[in-house]
Formats: C-alpha cells, structure tokens, sequence
C-alpha cells in the first residue's frame, strides 16, 4: 500500500466520523424542534383551556350598584346615574343578577321614584336576571322605595330599615319680622303663588291643601311599597308599618319589609351563584359633581334660606 492510500485512509475514517456526528446532531435538532413544537402546542391548549375556563367564569358575574347617600338631583344617587348604571347592568350578558348595595337614608320621591320604574321596566325586558337590594347601615325611607322594587331585600340584623313617610319643613319669621320692623313686599300673581312664603302668616286652607299633598305623596309611596313587596308584607295594615316608625334588620323581617339576613357577599356566593362581583355604579369626575351642584344648589339654598326645604322621603 502507497504512502498516500494510508494517509486516505484515516482522512475518510474521520470524514464519516464527522458525517456521523453531523447526522446525529440533524437529528437531534429535529428532535428538539419537534419537541419543542410539541410542548408549544401543549401549552397553547392548556391556556386556552384555562381561559375559556375564566371565561366562563366571567360570563357569570353579580352586577353591582352603589346607592350612597341622599337621593337627590346633583347628589352621587340621582336618578340619571343610577337608571344609567341599572340599564348598562342589565345589558351586560355576563349578569346573572343586578345587586343595589343601598346605604342611604332618602331624598326626593321623585328621584327615587324614577328608579323603581326602571327597575320594574328593565325586569320586564330581562326577566332571568333577578334584582337584589342589600341595605347596609342604612335603608330608610326613599332608600326603602327603591329597594321595594327588588325581588329581594337582604340587610343585616342591625341595619336600619323602613321610615316610610315624607316630610317638608320649613321656618315662620313673622313674629321675627315684626320685632325687628322689617316689612315685607311681595308681588305674585294668583292667590296661592306665595302660600310657603315663611314671611307670612299660615293660612288654614292652605295648610290642609299642603297636607294633602303630602299624604298623596306618602299614598304613592305606601302603593310602591305594596307593589314591590306583595304578600311578603306580614301585615300590610299593620297601624305603624307605614308611618314614617324605622326597624331593626331582625324586626323588618318579621314584618315583611325584608326577607334575608345577610350581605352583598352573601347575595352573590349563596342566593345567585355568581362570586365575582363588578360594580356598575356610574360616577361621575369633580368637575361634572361640582358643575352639577352648582346649576342645582342655587334654587336649593335659595329654598334652605328662605327655610323650605322641600318634600322628602325620609
């Protein structure tokens, strides 16, 4: 054998070597890539496994709304805000319930009127979606109203409930006016326009014409309540049930005025089955607050001033 077929020899053995190697190391990077396809593909199906789950999840949720405070027109619980917040909850197709977390003791018939027909009208077109009202602290009188309109009432053994009644108040500065020697001049035009006027003396046939406007109003408020709550009232002519009297969580149940101990948890985990809560409650930035009570409270503190403060729930 040549001197060069024994330096061939060992130059092919080290070439197939190499081929050798090259061809494992082609084969392990396909292993590898395919691996790692495989297990790519694995963990996309577990993620979407794992969202589809919290999907699910998320299409049940218990849609909440904060009613805080008075009940008023330039308050945070007015009835824009809140028919706005009950309409967005109830076409949400996520809810399995709306809650009214209610914490407030009252304000304007109207206002709170305003939000029991539309409760009433949104349970109409969503009749799965049950309405809750949970009373915290305080459920008191155009607090109460609202909440009549709920298929439930939740509160706690020690929450306030009830005070159904109206009130309108106001100052005589008569006597006042007399002592000091002022004198007042007034300019209406129809025989009443200036029958709350405190700078005069009360009239009789004008006081029971107020009266009555009052107890037309409380009538209104009593047949929302009867309405709201139906037979679930133990005693719908029970002498204080609607005379303005405010009940203990425990003795508006066996009244009727509610029908469950309990809180928003409580509501959500138990009576809907739908744990995770999302607020719905609409409010608005300090600018739009300010702006509001700017336009409202000008006539209002005219009114306070003049020592009238309007008809109230409460």
């Amino acid at each position: 054998m040549s001197e060069h077929d024994n330096t061939l020899l060992p130059e092919l053995i080290r070439d197939l070597i190499k081929d050798r190697r090259a061809s494992r190391r082609l084969k392990l990077l396909k292993y590898s890539f395919w691996g790692t396809g495989l297990l790519l593909v694995a963990g996309a199906v577990l993620v979407e496994h794992l969202q589809l789950d919290e999907a699910d999840e998320a299409k049940q949720i218990t849609a909440v709304i904060q009613v805080r405070g008075e009940i008023a027109d330039g308050a945070e619980a007015n009835a824009a805000a809140l028919k706005k917040a009950i309409g967005r909850a109830f076409d949400d197709e996520r809810a399995k319930a709306v809650v009214l977390k209610i914490n407030s003791p009252g304000g304007s018939p109207v206002q709170a009127g305003q939000v029991f027909d539309e409760i009433k009208r949104q349970r109409g077109l969503h009749p799965k979606v049950p309405v809750y009202a949970v009373i915290e602290d305080l459920g008191a009188s155009g607090a109460y109203y609202i909440a009549a309109a709920a298929d439930e009432i939740v509160a706690d053994k020690a929450s306030l409930v009830g005070s159904i009644g109206v009130t309108a108040a106001s100052f005589g500065f008569v006597d006042l006016m007399n002592r000091v020697g002022v004198e007042r001049r007034a300019y209406t035009s129809g025989a009443h326009k200036a029958f709350l006027d405190p700078f005069q003396p009360k009239n009789p046939e004008e006081t029971v014409f107020w009266n009555d406007v009052l107890k037309q109003t409380h009538q209104q408020f009593i047949q929302s309540v009867k309405t709201g709550r139906g037979d679930r009232l133990k005693d719908a002519d029970h002498p204080e049930l609607f005379s303005g009297l405010i009940w203990t969580g425990e003795q508006a149940k066996q009244l009727g005025l509610i029908d469950k101990l309990g809180d928003v948890d409580y509501v959500a985990r138990d009576l809907v089955g739908a744990t995770s809560q999302v607020d719905f409650t609409v409010k608005d930035n300090a600018f739009d607050r300010f702006a509001k009570r700017l336009g409202a409270s000008a006539a209002q503190q005219v009114s306070m001033a003049l020592g009238f403060s309007g008809v109230s729930l409460r």
